[in-house]
């Protein structure tokens, strides 16, 4: 085998080990998201949940609007996770009658799973409730009016509702959970293990097994061309 031939086995080597590691993350710490837990606040958009454009201490419901609250873990607003359960004015307010000088919201409070519970702290179940509160009340004062008492901090963010959870408040942690792939219990699928959780994965595997073919394939290129 030729120097020349020998630096290409090499080259072609190198390059799909090097494809091989990056694939498997060898070599690099695992990149690991860093979220926030918190309290999200929605609007009732017809029959979705869209994210808030301000808070509830400004926002100014109307008659009839369904709002919702949502305690998770979550990178920004773009994966933050909805609020789950009924989310039907006539559901939650339908016993409520309508009152001069008042106006009904809806609301939905969903304390989150155990995945985004701080330690130490259980969730509290899901639950709606129908706030009856003068014509101009804010969102805010609509909620501590059915589900004290709420906590925030020193710059107004909502901490805590109906005093969950007992402590913290925004802070950031960091999580490889995906809320946007969570199920009703907060667990993430399980992709790309083996059966007992451990071990490497298919992908894994397949990407060595490429490394050997290219690896042979170049071997086997370059004796064709010095025999030739």
């Amino acid at each position: 085998m030729t120097a020349a031939v020998t630096r290409r086995v090499r080259v072609l080597s190198a390059l799909a080990l090097a494809a091989f590691l990056t694939a498997a993350g060898i070599g690099a710490g695992q990149a690991q998201a860093a979220g926030y837990r918190y309290w999200s606040f929605w609007d009732r958009d017809g029959g979705n949940w869209a994210y808030a454009t301000e808070g509830p201490s400004t926002a100014r419901p109307s008659d009839g609007d369904v709002q919702g609250f949502r305690f998770s873990v979550s990178e920004d607003s773009q994966d933050a996770s909805k609020p789950r359960g009924t989310a039907d004015f006539g559901a939650v307010c339908g016993k409520t009658p309508a009152r001069e000088g008042d106006k009904r919201v809806a609301l939905v409070l969903d304390f989150g799973t155990r995945a985004d519970a701080p330690a130490g702290e259980t969730p509290p179940a899901p639950r709606t409730a129908c706030a009856r509160v003068p014509a101009d009340a804010t969102t805010a004062e609509a909620l501590a009016s059915v589900a004290g008492p709420l906590r925030y901090d020193t710059n107004a963010l909502l901490c805590a509702i109906s005093g969950y959870p007992q402590k913290g408040c925004g802070e950031q942690v960091a999580t490889g959970k995906s809320p946007a792939g969570e199920d009703e219990e907060g667990k993430s699928p399980a992709e790309g293990k083996s059966e007992s959780g451990t071990g490497p994965s298919v992908g894994l595997l397949a990407g060595g097994a490429a490394v050997l073919v290219l690896g042979a394939a170049a071997v086997w290129q370059a004796r064709r061309r010095r025999d030739a």
